[in-house]
């Protein structure tokens, strides 16, 4: 017999009303995989362009036009990624809007047998799909949801997914440049802000995802300054190979 544990403590998203968070929404994704990209992605190019013994403005430069291409080429992305996404859900959507018209009697048999793979008992299984079946636009909501997986009416957004993604990259991309556009004339404190950057925005996805925040942190930081420290060599060995 299984134990059911009350004395669980509840995620702060379950107290009370038992209300669930947005889990399928089209930003939070890409803002959060365009901020953490913009980060590491820029601090990697700049370190690299700053191992080869470059001057300051070069290496400001090259943060700036990576910001730009990256925050442009993100949004661009994400939008075509979604947008096709989408087009493909509305696309099967309406097959099963024909099939709904066409045969009626058909999809309302197989959503009874759904209903009944699951437990629900022949008879009772054959009432609520007569029931749910005598509304087209239900009828098509409660197919797209068991058959496809989906809901209907709350499909994700391409323009939504793309100026997140543009923002988040930008504010990301930003943080290891802004100590030179502030008067540093070295690279240590870019790399500084960078990486507190990432251990902060690891930190800010754990407290969604409800993992462990330090955690979290750490392994963007790790992570970052994986990707920081490799870049670096391979721009000071490439710098002596030209040089």
């Amino acid at each position: 017999m299984a134990i059911i544990e009350t004395e669980a403590v509840l995620h702060e998203a379950h107290r009370d009303n038992h209300t669930h968070r947005d889990v399928s929404g089209g930003w939070l994704r890409p803002a959060v995989f365009g901020a953490m990209d913009g980060l590491v992605s820029n601090l990697a190019l700049m370190t690299g362009v700053a191992g080869s013994s470059v001057s300051q403005q070069t290496v400001v430069l090259t943060g700036l036009a990576g910001l730009a291409a990256g925050a442009f080429s993100m949004a661009a992305g994400e939008y075509t990624s979604v947008a096709s996404q989408r087009e493909l859900v509305e696309a099967e959507l309406d097959v099963e809007r024909r099939e709904l018209r066409r045969h009626p009697k058909d999809e309302e048999a197989e959503l009874a047998a759904l209903y009944e793979s699951r437990g629900v008992e022949p008879e009772l299984a054959r009432q609520v799909a007569r029931q749910l079946s005598r509304d087209p636009e239900q009828a098509l909501e409660i197919h797209a949801r068991e058959e496809l997986g989906i809901d209907p009416g709350d499909l994700p957004s391409p323009t939504v997914a793309a100026v997140s993604s543009f923002g988040a990259f930008a504010l990301g991309a930003l943080l290891p440049v802004l100590p030179y556009l502030l008067g540093a004339t070295a690279l240590w404190p870019a790399v500084l802000l960078a990486l507190l950057g990432l251990f902060a925005a690891g930190a800010v996805v754990a407290r969604v995802t409800a993992r462990s925040w330090w955690f979290s942190g750490l392994r963007q930081l790790a992570l970052g300054g994986a990707a920081a420290g490799v870049t670096y060599v391979l721009g000071s060995l490439f710098g002596i190979a030209v040089g």
